[in-house]
């Protein structure tokens, strides 16, 4: 089995699995960082997005080999010191969220859009969420929660993934 280097949640750390194990796998299965969820397996729904290099990236869909060497950041890892990250505040504020089993992937989608510069308004927001599937909500508590986080994003200056330099 080959070795891959990857930094998750601000650790860095060599893993060994094997060359078709996919980002999912190592998160859920290898770290145990079970807040990235598996829905369609398929790509389609988003609940397994994560950041790679501060990008939303679905991790069903990404082998380790392809981000090896980069940093990855899971919902776990986007409030390191232990208080929410300004996106996950806004998600319970506005109850963007039912079922909670899309929110992880939602919450990480939101946080991506800060650094691609989606305004803080509905239709570009839905627009960016199209890759993110929610089966309980009509998704109106979710665009008002990562508009507003993206407002109080931009007002702190927060770090998209929660670790400066990544």
């Amino acid at each position: 089995m080959p070795d891959f280097e990857l930094t998750v949640n601000g650790r860095a750390a060599l893993h060994r699995v094997p060359a078709s194990t996919t980002l999912v796998q190592l998160l859920r299965d290898e770290l145990r960082l079970t807040g990235t969820h598996v829905g369609c397996d398929t790509a389609q729904c988003g609940a397994c997005t994560v950041l790679v290099g501060g990008k939303a990236v679905k991790s069903c869909n990404v082998l380790v080999a392809q981000v090896a060497g980069r940093h990855v950041q899971t919902i776990e890892g986007l409030a390191p010191s232990g208080d929410l990250h300004p996106m996950q505040r806004s998600f319970s504020t506005h109850h963007g969220l039912q079922c909670g089993f899309c929110t992880p992937g939602m919450v990480m989608r939101g946080v991506a859009m800060e650094a691609e510069g989606v305004q803080p308004c509905d239709q570009d927001i839905r627009l960016a969420l199209c890759g993110n599937l929610c089966r309980c909500t009509g998704y109106d508590g979710i665009v008002k929660a990562v508009a507003d986080g993206l407002v109080q994003m931009r007002a702190s200056d927060t770090e998209p993934c929660g670790h400066a330099g990544l």
